[in-house]
């Protein structure tokens, strides 16, 4: 029997254009893979694989993910592939045709794109991935493809929000440009909106979740969790509005 999606906070954004997204919830499990413990790494390898059989069953038969490093590395997966891939070093993903790609969160932005051919993407973005402009180096890899930027669409998902997120002068001064003395507060689903508007992005949208706030649905890292939920989109492939 092919195993069900799990637990999940559906992301309706996209669904005229027949792609569906989510982010799986806290009673959907840990789905680190690089946890210390052997034995919870073993568990979070199960979770992944009865995802793809959950996604195989909806007609999206390819999974792209990776070993996230905070970075801006954007994939394009543009070629046949079967099964799950997990990719060394990539932060963000675009699948053309018929599949799905996801990576894992707690407090960073999952970033889903989707554009009206059924082409669709997603970006894990914390502060230096919205620093370095990983949504934006995603867009323009959509409009390099022939999906143009103003046909897109953007979604920022449950994240930290911005009553939650302090960070130190650095950091602050990073994401902003503006010099700073003391700790402040960002909030990295705006920062992202802007970023996909001034690149001419026309419809956005954000959740209203905060994985602190909202702890007992949500892995957070600030709340002192170790656990990572799945953040997917996917896309039956070649559909139309």
């Amino acid at each position: 029997m092919t195993p069900s999606l799990p637990p999940r906070l559906e992301i309706p954004a996209f669904e005229r254009w027949g792609v569906r997204a989510f982010t799986t919830t806290r009673a959907a499990g840990d789905f680190n893979l690089s946890a210390e413990d052997a034995a919870r790494r073993d568990r979070a390898r199960e979770r992944w694989l009865g995802l793809h059989q959950a996604l195989v069953g909806v007609g999206a038969p390819r999974l792209a993910s990776a070993l996230q490093v905070h970075g801006t590395k954007v994939l394009v997966h543009d070629t046949p592939f079967d099964g799950w891939v997990r990719i060394e070093g990539a932060d963000g993903h675009i699948v053309i045709g018929a599949g799905a790609a996801a990576v894992t969160i707690a407090d960073c932005v999952p970033a889903f794109i989707a554009h009206p051919s059924g082409t669709v993407g997603i970006v894990h973005a914390g502060w230096r991935g919205v620093a370095g402009g990983i949504l934006p180096q995603a867009l323009r890899l959509f409009a390099q493809l022939g999906y143009p930027v103003d046909e897109c669409q953007v979604h920022l998902g449950p994240s930290i929000c911005g009553r939650c997120y302090e960070v130190g002068t650095d950091v602050y001064e990073q994401l902003t440009g503006w010099e700073t003395k003391r700790a402040r507060h960002v909030d990295l689903r705006a920062l992202l909106a802007e970023q996909a508007s001034q690149l001419g992005v026309a419809r956005w949208s954000a959740s209203g979740e905060c994985t602190k706030c909202d702890n007992g649905d949500f892995f957070s890292h600030r709340a002192g969790d170790a656990g990572r939920q799945v953040a997917c989109i996917y896309s039956g492939g070649g559909l139309t509005a």
